[in-house]
């Protein structure tokens, strides 16, 4: 059968389909629901190994991607940031961005993006779940230290406010009455948080605990379970990342580069990728700047000419290297 090009554009209730023929001509279009019916009647028009689908990245994608499998087309997920779509086009509607898609995919200048397995989604999940209730946690803990400020009510004995010590104070602390409510408020949904964040801390020790390839990265200086088990969980597969480099670009730690002619420029890093991966490699970059290697000296010097932050970053550039060279293969 004539090969086709599916172009979709993926909504949380619908997605807008357009079908085109090798030639550029649009064979159909269509709009469903984002069902189980609704994919059931897209792939019930003839959708089959001979199609190739062209996804845009949305908050369902995977989902979506997993419907279509049982259909046998070729899927790729769009990366909307590095593809161009609107050449050709003034307006911006569902139906033309299907069409742009579609006509795209027929040009092959698309770029796809990872579609991760379900082993490696459910990592992400795990990990990216733990990250959220912690970062909840830490929220809670500074409404806490600045409503025990206004108040002068004190400091807690520990730096850490989820330690038993600090939380039998912060039960025993007396503040103003107007006070009192919202501060006891906070107290109870913050030790609900901290409860939540050490069963979360708990999945996340016992899936790396058994993870190969996580176990091998924490023999690195900064990476402890919790980000080696993140970091396997956002590579996902390593075969992608010929090099350190690669993987630095992925994690948008790279400099963002202006160059034509005999002008270069380098600004700011990129901050393109998994937002998830650029966080804990710089967080493991502030524990390695204690190396006793040359990388460690090299790291610390950097920091007293530029300044830790950018020593950091560089730091999490060199792990990168490091990680690719740690990471298993036959894992």
């Amino acid at each position: 059968m004539e090969r086709e090009y599916i172009g979709i554009d993926l909504h949380k209730a619908f997605f807008q389909a357009c079908v085109m023929t090798p030639t550029g001509e649009r064979r159909w279009e269509g709009r469903f629901d984002r069902t189980a019916d609704g994919v059931s009647r897209f792939l019930a028009r003839g959708v089959g190994p001979q199609s190739m689908i062209a996804v845009e990245a949305s908050g369902p994608t995977w989902v979506f991607v997993d419907a279509l499998q049982p259909s046998g087309a070729r899927v790729c997920v769009v990366d909307p940031r590095k593809t161009k779509l609107k050449a050709g086009f003034a307006a911006k509607t569902d139906r033309l961005d299907a069409r742009r898609l579609a006509d795209a995919l027929r040009r092959d200048s698309v770029t796809s993006v990872y579609i991760p397995p379900p082993a490696i989604r459910e990592l992400r999940e795990v990990c990216r779940g733990r990250h959220q209730v912690v970062r909840v946690r830490t929220r809670l803990a500074q409404m806490i230290r600045m409503a025990l400020l206004r108040n002068d009510a004190g400091d807690p004995p520990t730096t850490r406010l989820y330690t038993p010590r600090a939380l039998a104070w912060l039960a025993a602390v007396r503040v103003p009455p107007a006070a009192a409510g919202s501060l006891r408020r906070l107290e109870r949904v913050f030790r609900a948080a901290h409860l939540e964040a050490v069963a979360a801390d708990a999945a996340v020790h016992e899936r790396a605990a058994v993870d190969p390839i996580a176990q091998a990265l924490t023999a690195l200086m900064g990476i402890g379970p919790v980000r080696a088990l993140t970091i396997r969980a956002e590579v996902g597969d390593i075969a992608r990342f010929a090099h350190g480099r690669q993987l630095a670009s992925y994690a948008g730690l790279v400099p963002d580069v202006d160059q034509s002619a005999d002008r270069y420029r380098t600004g700011r890093i990129t901050r393109a990728g998994s937002p998830w991966l650029r966080y804990v490699l710089v967080e493991a970059a502030v524990n390695a700047m204690r190396r006793p290697d040359d990388t460690g000296r090299w790291a610390r010097r950097l920091a007293v000419r530029k300044g830790s932050y950018k020593a950091r970053v560089a730091l999490a550039r060199v792990l990168c290297d490091d990680i690719v060279a740690q990471w298993p293969r036959s894992a």
